[in-house]
């Protein structure tokens, strides 16, 4: 079975020139329930899958959201907390 090469990122270039021992698990995106599917095929539960959420507010600012895999982002209460009109994905 042959592997897909995947993209070098910084984190993974970052990891290499540093010698550190690291293991790809990669999974196919999954529009709706992805951190279930993840934590499932990690065997852990979803609260500790991390997810990566990436917004930008009315003034196009954008906003980088990290939660646990079993939580939601209102972004009605999130823009109010930011003090602006509207986040949005």
């Amino acid at each position: 079975m042959t592997r897909k090469k995947l993209p070098v990122t910084p984190a993974i270039r970052m990891l290499r020139d540093h010698s550190v021992e690291y293991v790809e698990n990669v999974f196919p995106y999954e529009p709706h329930g992805g951190t279930a599917l993840c934590a499932k095929a990690l065997g852990v539960d979803e609260y500790m899958i991390i997810k990566t959420l990436v917004f930008e507010d009315d003034n196009r600012r954008p906003l980088v959201v990290l939660m646990h895999g079993d939580k939601q982002v209102s972004t009605r209460q999130l823009a109010r907390y930011l003090n602006v009109k509207s986040i949005t994905p």
